[in-house]
């Protein structure tokens, strides 16, 4: 899929924040609640970020140029970092403006918590139907800012759901003093969805590792391209936007042909491919009776500890009675 098919869910996601905003807007001048007032500021938030979103799939799509010989995918991590901040910075005030209420025994709702309630459900709905969207695309395309928007739309419907709720709780008892304490929990609810979305914006900006599962998918195809007296080292992940990037060092006989050398390489790197299909993956042929050959990496001592500690674990597994 390409980046102009990516926008079009955003562009869905941009009309429902709109919508969502109105009806969430109306529902609290009918009802008065600051629960409902929460959720149309969510809605707000929903609005900004969808937008930004937009702009950063429009931009990550770009190809590569003589600034950015990598591409711009990273632009994905900025736009899901920034919708997460908006998100904790909403929550904040949020919690803020109903402890004032609560302390201060506001709660005069208005009467037409009926109709407020409605609009509320309405607007639940939407976001609902946005949010599958979504998460299905952005999970089919790795794209990490469709699937952040998505989440951060279920959050929506989530908390428009405690909120019905909690106006419904109200009228049932009487006691309004649920409203400050409903959009309090909502308030923690979407704080939660925003530093989930800031955790995975700062790894991929900080070029976290794949996943282990395919990592191992990587050193599986890699080891099964070998040929006898071959190896590899240093191997390294990483992921830009939907953009997975694999590079390593691989260790054959100097006295192979460049022609040999080559072939063996494609054929790891389309075996590669094959486990992880897109990835971009980068291979350092060295000899591999070099001495340097084995010591040209900061990531050699790295896994040399790894498979030391996994020996010594395989060592006392076989030896510990059970």
């Amino acid at each position: 899929m390409t980046g102009r098919h990516l926008r079009y869910p955003l562009l869905l996601s941009i009309l429902a924040a709109i919508v969502t905003f109105g009806l969430k807007w109306l529902g609290y001048l009918l009802t008065g609640s600051v629960g409902v007032l929460s959720d149309a500021a969510e809605a707000g938030v929903n609005l900004f970020a969808a937008s930004a979103a937009y702009l950063s799939v429009w931009y990550s799509a770009q190809p590569v140029d003589r600034e950015h010989t990598y591409g711009h995918e990273k632009i994905e991590f900025f736009a899901s970092g920034l919708e997460g901040i908006l998100i904790l910075a909403t929550a904040v005030v949020i919690v803020g403006y109903s402890f004032v209420r609560l302390l201060a025994r506001e709660h005069d709702l208005e009467e037409e918590l009926g109709s407020g309630t409605i609009l509320v459900g309405v607007a639940g709905l939407v976001n609902l139907a946005v949010a599958l969207v979504l998460l299905r695309v952005g999970r089919r395309h790795r794209s990490i800012v469709l699937e952040a928007d998505g989440k951060h739309l279920m959050t929506d419907v989530w908390a428009s759901l405690a909120i019905i709720l909690g106006l419904t709780a109200v009228s049932l008892t009487g006691v309004q003093a649920l409203d400050s304490i409903v959009a309090i929990l909502v308030a923690l609810s979407f704080a939660w969805t925003g530093y989930d979305l800031v955790k995975r914006s700062f790894n991929g900006l900080m070029d976290h590792a794949l996943p282990v599962a395919e990592q191992e998918a990587v050193r599986k195809a890699i080891a099964g391209g070998l040929e006898p007296g071959m190896t590899f080292h240093a191997l390294r992940t990483r992921q830009a936007g939907s953009q997975r990037f694999a590079d390593f060092h691989l260790l054959v006989p100097g006295s192979i042909s460049v022609q040999r050398a080559h072939a063996l390489t494609a054929r790891i790197e389309d075996a590669i491919r094959a486990a992880l299909p897109g990835i971009e993956v980068t291979v350092h042929i060295e000899p591999i009776e070099e001495k340097a050959a084995w010591e040209d990496s900061a990531l050699v001592p790295i896994e040399q500890a790894a498979r030391q500690i996994e020996k010594n674990s395989g060592e006392r597994g076989v030896s510990t009675p059970r």
